[in-house]
């Protein structure tokens, strides 16, 4: 998803567009990975110096429940990332050390539900974990 796609569905949904907003929205569409909500922070605090994580926190559950961005969890603090243009199904690799992420095509699930006949699986995620090139060579 682009910016301009992002403030579509911002405005689209009757949202408010502030310079904040879109300064969020800017930050993840340059960032190609997950960023904690203290990056984000430290970003906006560049330009807005007096931005509480209550804003920064209000505005990504609000982007989340837009499907503007992704959310995962690593070592039990939240991640985040604009959600990917990519309109077939599909999941992840994330490096641990710098949060970049790689679209991973194809599913395993087929072989889940092979192993539990009779289950009804509602939902999945499936992400893969490890070091890109770039970390794993520094």
């Amino acid at each position: 998803m682009n910016l301009t796609q992002a403030l579509d569905v911002l405005k689209s949904k009757g949202y408010k567009y502030t310079g904040k907003r879109e300064d969020i929205l800017r930050y993840f569409t340059s960032e190609n990975g997950y960023r904690t909500a203290k990056d984000l922070l430290e970003y906006m605090k560049k330009t807005y110096s007096s931005i509480s994580f209550d804003t920064i926190y209000r505005n990504l559950y609000l982007f989340q429940e837009l499907d503007l961005v992704e959310v995962t969890e690593l070592d039990g603090e939240k991640h985040f990332r604009i959600m990917c243009n990519s309109t077939e199904h599909h999941h992840h690799f994330i490096c641990l050390d710098c949060g970049n992420t790689e679209e991973v095509k194809g599913c395993p699930m087929k072989e889940v539900e092979q192993q539990l006949p009779g289950f009804s699986i509602e939902n999945h995620k499936f992400e893969i974990y490890g070091k890109c090139p770039t970390c794993k060579s520094a």
